[in-house]
């Protein structure tokens, strides 16, 4: 079934259909703002963005088989050599949104949608893989989850799908606001609330309200599920019911919880954990390392609940799950003759999923003599207390008896300063620097976990180490 008539699309965006060259397709199979990912009769939104005007791209959707593009009127004059046709709009993101609530007013799909301030994508794609058992599954293939994003995932949700999951993420307050309101989800998550951008907000309870926005545009009869351990729990209940939202259903290691996650024992390949679901025992068994993950896992169960399915095939498929790549993969890489384990933890950081990654590696058993090693950079938008954050992972880090650990980045200085001297690695002001460290200081038997924000490339060190030292045991 194609995804959009063009008469559709043209009604739902009160666009003008103009063409000079072939007729118009009478559909189209997919949408993209990028020339680059572009299939064969797929449509191109030529978003005017801050760093980048996608109309200077429409020639090359032409040239790699688009049916049609989107366009703005003012910038007509600058596609005369264009012969694909054209859906001309007063503005190319306002249009998205627009086809993107008339996806959600077509739909008799469920809809979810996650939002927190870490777990959003992992809990995302559990839910994808979990939801796949009961019936067609629409979820972006990325962190889709900003102003475009959203709107992006939400028109490309095909008409006759059965469930729809979306990431909803935030910088700022009102952000969340017009994008919930376009999904109206039938159930909505907020993982935790924790010290992420924080440079732009007052404190946590500010973070808070701005989560909370996901709560006020939900569908009717809407179910919220909430972080019982959060320290923000009480003011998010009370913002779901003042919201009108009547069944808020909780997850956590507290007992009261409605997913009660009892015992985790973590193996090499994941997890089994234990505890109950709506005073019933469960027991699973999960493909991903993590308690973080697990705490997520029950989240993702009290959704299955939510939509009124069969917990019992649902709980089986989490042993399928694997980590993605930034988020906990794992790789046995042979440095110069050294067996070596490497977690892969390198998609982004804030305190919150910094303690997680280090909590992760402390599971890790190193082999032989083999050490424990964090390398770790930057966690940026903090704000004022970026140093004080920075200072406090020692905790986290001695707690998992952490051997070793390297550092990266102005503000991981506050850190090595309180390291204790056994413990202190290399501090670099850069990943090429500390990338030689690593590699001549390795022992074998080694377990190294990565973990920075996104401008510091900590992919990239995972993709040298790989490419030099992968698959070669």
């Amino acid at each position: 079934m194609a995804l959009w008539a063009i008469e559709d699309m043209a009604h739902a965006m009160d666009a003008e259909l103009v063409y000079q060259g072939e007729h118009p397709p009478e559909s189209i199979n997919d949408i993209s703002i990028d020339s680059r990912s572009l299939n064969a009769g797929d449509a191109f939104f030529a978003i005017s963005g801050v760093a980048m005007d996608g109309h200077r791209f429409v020639i090359a959707a032409e040239k790699a088989g688009a049916g049609v593009a989107i366009v703005e009127e003012a910038k007509l004059d600058d596609l005369k050599d264009c012969t694909l046709p054209l859906l001309v709009v007063e503005d190319t993101l306002n249009a998205l949104e627009d086809l993107a609530r008339a996806a959600r007013s077509r739909t008799s799909a469920k809809l979810v949608a996650i939002t927190g301030s870490v777990g959003k994508t992992t809990t995302k794609e559990m839910m994808r893989h979990v939801l796949s058992g009961f019936g067609t599954v629409h979820a972006s293939p990325a962190s889709f989850n900003n102003h475009w994003g959203v709107p992006l995932t939400l028109a490309r949700l095909p008409q006759d799908c059965d469930f729809g999951v979306f990431e909803i993420g935030m910088n700022h307050h009102g952000e969340i606001t017009p994008l919930v309101d376009m999904v109206q989800p039938d159930v909505a998550v907020i993982t935790n609330v924790a010290a992420a951008h924080l440079g732009a907000f007052k404190d946590l309870r500010d973070i808070a309200k701005a989560k909370a926005e996901i709560l006020t545009g939900v569908a009717e009869n809407a179910t919220a599920i909430l972080n019982r351990d959060d320290a923000q729990f009480e003011f998010l209940r009370n913002q779901a019911e003042s919201n009108g939202i009547k069944t808020i259903r909780s997850f956590g290691r507290d007992g009261n919880a409605n997913a009660y996650l009892e015992k985790y024992v973590a193996n090499e390949v994941g997890a089994c954990i234990s505890g109950k679901l709506s005073d019933e025992p469960i027991a699973v068994k999960i493909g991903m390392p993590g308690e973080h993950i697990a705490m997520n896992s029950m989240a993702a169960l009290l959704v299955v609940e939510a939509l009124g399915l069969d917990l019992t095939p649902a709980a089986l498929r989490f042993a399928e799950l694997e980590p993605e790549k930034g988020r906990g993969q794992r790789h046995h890489l042979n440095i110069n003759g050294h067996k070596v384990l490497l977690i892969d933890e390198s998609y982004n950081a804030n305190p919150a999923s910094m303690r997680a990654a280090i909590s992760n590696l402390a599971t890790c058993e190193p082999n032989g003599m083999g050490r424990r090693i964090a390398i770790l950079g930057d966690m940026l938008e903090l704000g004022e207390q970026s140093q004080l954050h920075h200072e406090a992972l020692l905790e986290p880090l001695e707690t998992a008896r952490v051997d070793l650990v390297h550092l990266v980045g102005d503000e991981m200085k506050a850190l090595y300063s309180v390291l204790s001297p056994s413990k202190q690695g290399q501090w670099a002001a850069s990943v090429d620097e500390i990338l030689t460290n690593i590699v001549k200081n390795v022992s074998d038997g080694d377990v190294m976990m990565v973990k920075a924000s996104n401008s510091l490339k900590f992919a990239y060190l995972v993709e040298s180490l790989r490419a030099d030292y992968g698959n070669k045991n």
